[in-house]
């Protein structure tokens, strides 16, 4: 079998790697759950080659990325439910639908007005799904009968916590501006210190998530997305401690021969210098 850059050469690759007698031992055991956090990791991927202008790494990337959905498929197809160009139907009659602007006869003169019939479309598009899986005898919600149920699970902690804030404030459970916030978060910060003197480890996580939430909340208000700026601060730190990790290797010490004292010189110097 040759590559190409035909995408059923990538269908026929994941059938054969599947196939019960031929295929591959470890491809063969997977399952839906079992390949669902490598799903997750190459999506992961396909961001970080973005965020580095990375072109070659993303290329190899979003076609791992493009692996897993193939592979999704052909896990599917085996039992009968959909295949690979059931999903290729799906998404492009969704796209197709919720642009009228682009294809049909509707016009949208902003973006505004755009992210508006997408989501009027949207709420259509629910109440059919919600039809359709209540004719195959299933619950009609995907997580749940609530209203914030529509959150995937799976997102990173801080981006839920923001998709569910934001659903929240559609229909007005938010707070009016930002600095009343800031109270919510001391307060927060008094429970935590109050668990901390119990030595109550269970309380001690569920004061600390409140902290986070709160603090994603007053990020929201701020027009601040979490995950980006605990990202931004997350590549400060790897930037900052290199600095200190370097300076020693110039004076010939190592990171484990390095007092406390030293390192923090060190830390304060590559803040200065940016």
């Amino acid at each position: 079998m040759k590559p190409s850059k035909d995408i059923s050469r990538l269908i026929e690759i994941m059938a054969a790697l599947r196939a019960p007698n031929t295929g591959c031992p470890w491809d063969i055991e997977q399952n839906f759950e079992t390949i669902a956090p490598y799903t997750i990791e190459e999506a992961y991927e396909v961001s970080d080659a973005i965020a580095r202008g990375d072109f070659d790494d993303l290329r190899l990337e979003l076609g791992d990325l493009l692996l897993q959905v193939v592979y999704h498929a052909q896990m599917a197809q085996e039992i009968g439910e959909f295949d690979f160009g059931d999903v290729v139907e799906a998404v492009t009659t969704k796209m197709i639908r919720r642009h009228p602007h682009v294809f049909g006869d509707e016009e949208a003169r902003s973006a505004g007005m755009a992210k508006g019939m997408w989501e009027q479309i949207k709420s259509v598009e629910k109440a059919e799904k919600r039809a359709t899986r209540l004719a195959r005898g299933l619950d009609p919600e995907d997580h749940g009968k609530g209203f914030l149920d529509g959150i995937p699970v799976a997102f990173p902690a801080l981006t839920r916590a923001l998709k569910l804030q934001e659903k929240a404030a559609r229909v007005g459970f938010d707070w009016k501006e930002a600095a009343p916030i800031l109270d919510k978060i001391e307060e927060e910060i008094g429970e935590l210190r109050e668990a901390m003197g119990k030595a109550d480890k269970a309380a001690i996580q569920d004061e600390f998530g409140d902290v986070l939430f709160a603090l994603v909340n007053f990020g929201r208000h701020l027009h601040i997305d979490s995950e980006a700026a605990l990202s931004g601060t997350n590549d400060k730190f790897r930037k900052r401690f290199h600095h200190v990790e370097r300076e020693l290797e110039v004076a010939g010490r190592s990171l484990d021969e390095a007092s406390l004292d030293e390192m923090e010189a060190l830390w304060q110097q590559a803040k200065k210098a940016k």
